[in-house]
């Protein structure tokens, strides 16, 4: 059965291709680079095991309460727990050379422990990829003509063919999680950060 009801789940998006985000902090659905591509998070339709990008505390949530920001697709997800709060904002930047997720973790009041699993599986569930570690700490993940990298100061690590990590986040501390989608014949995508002060340079 899927993870949420399709009325629990928001949108994000940069135009050219769009994921849904489930009010547990799970991404389910995203066709990646375009609207028309195979997905690699198709947990909507199936399981889990189809594919998908949670991010979520620990501890039991007693209260979940989400938004838009203004008058755009930065979705922002609160959640409460018995150890305090943290909110999750979610969205895709107006794509440059690559598509990009972007999840920043902030936390709100006391001191949360927070999970995060990340489950690739392009073509819809069928095809787990080759997942390497970069020298940067960057980690790669490539099945066939797809390549998609993951940024973070988090600590990750392999476990079950899944990529987790596991950390702590009090108030006011920011814990950034990128996603990059890249061909995998050529070089990995550079980091957000680098590609938008390229493109200023270029414009």
């Amino acid at each position: 059965m899927p993870r949420s009801r399709v009325e629990d789940y928001a949108l994000i998006g940069d135009c050219e291709t769009a994921a849904l985000v489930g009010n547990d902090g799970s991404i389910d659905w995203l066709c990646w680079p375009r609207f028309d591509s195979d997905a690699c998070f198709s947990a909507l339709i199936g399981d889990d095991e189809n594919g998908h990008w949670k991010i979520a505390p620990r501890d039991e949530v007693t209260r979940v309460r989400r938004r838009y920001r203004g008058a755009t697709l930065i979705l922002e997800t609160d959640f409460e727990c018995a150890s305090g709060s943290v909110k999750i904002i979610d969205f895709m930047p107006p794509r440059g050379a690559c598509s990009d997720i972007v999840r920043l973790v902030r936390g709100v009041r006391g001191r949360v422990s927070m999970r995060m699993q990340l489950v690739l599986r392009f073509g819809y569930g069928a095809l787990v990829p080759w997942v390497t570690r970069l020298p940067d700490g960057t980690l790669r993940a490539i099945a066939g003509p797809d390549m998609v990298v993951l940024r973070t100061p988090a600590a990750i690590r392999g476990e079950d063919l899944k990529t987790v990590a596991e950390f702590e986040i009090g108030e006011g501390e920011i814990v950034p999680f990128v996603l990059t989608y890249g061909p995998s014949h050529q070089e990995p995508p550079r980091p957000i950060d680098e590609a938008l002060r390229a493109r200023r340079s270029s414009g």
